[in-house]
């Protein structure tokens, strides 16, 4: 099963505080919007997202459709498809995807041990 690209979204209380914090471990900014209230930062392969009052957790995020660049994929697995496979497995799903549509959608499920996960079709 390929989710995508992987980053661990984080719920920070202060979005500039924490962006010259990552800055200082060598990341730099690929994307976002400060005025939005989020950014997303690389270091190598590794992505974070740094989300200021947007959701309660952190967040395991995949992307399908979308490298560690956050550059379309020619070949991928729709989220729909993913969905379809996790439900077979009995994966008790939080948010589901509507099946009846194509292009940006998401699924969401947590691990046992309650941590969010968000599988997010951008595209």
């Amino acid at each position: 099963m390929e989710l995508g690209a992987f980053s661990i979204s984080l719920n920070v209380k202060d979005l500039q505080k924490s962006k010259a914090f990552y800055e200082n471990l060598g990341f730099e900014t690929l994307g976002g919007d400060m005025n939005h209230n989020y950014l997303i930062l690389k270091n190598g392969q590794t992505l974070i997202g740094l989300f200021q009052g947007l959701f309660e957790k952190n967040i395991l995020t995949f992307n399908p459709g979308w490298d560690n660049n956050a550059k379309n994929l020619e070949n991928f697995t729709d989220v729909r498809d993913l969905q379809k496979e996790l439900k077979k497995k009995g994966m008790g799903l939080i948010q589901e995807a509507d099946d009846s549509t194509s292009g940006p959608a998401y699924v969401t499920l947590e691990d046992p041990d309650g941590n969010p996960i968000l599988i997010d079709q951008h595209r």
